[in-house]
């Protein structure tokens, strides 16, 4: 799992920065939760990581100024069986 927020923040519109993030990880087909302070992002290891590195290279290019990562492992007993497939699996 990856959680991450983007910067810097815009509270009127959505900045571009920002879409890139969502889209990279809505492509890298991972289960995405938006909270008030950062996107989580739930999928295998290897599909992680590479969503990972596109985010940061796609959300700089679109005019982010910091990114902020935690990624943590979830085991398959934490995840749950409403977890999507791949989910805690490394």
């Amino acid at each position: 799992m990856v959680e991450f927020t983007t910067e810097p923040f815009e509270l009127v519109n959505f900045p571009d920065h920002a879409v890139a993030a969502r889209r990279v990880v809505d492509e890298a087909g991972l289960a995405v939760s938006v909270g008030p302070f950062g996107t989580s992002a739930e999928g295998g290891a290897e599909q992680v990581l590479a969503a990972v590195s596109r985010l940061l290279h796609d959300s700089l290019e679109a005019g982010a100024s910091r990114i902020s990562f935690q990624v943590s492992v979830v085991t398959e007993a934490e995840a749950g069986p409403e977890s999507p497939e791949g989910v805690g699996t490394q």
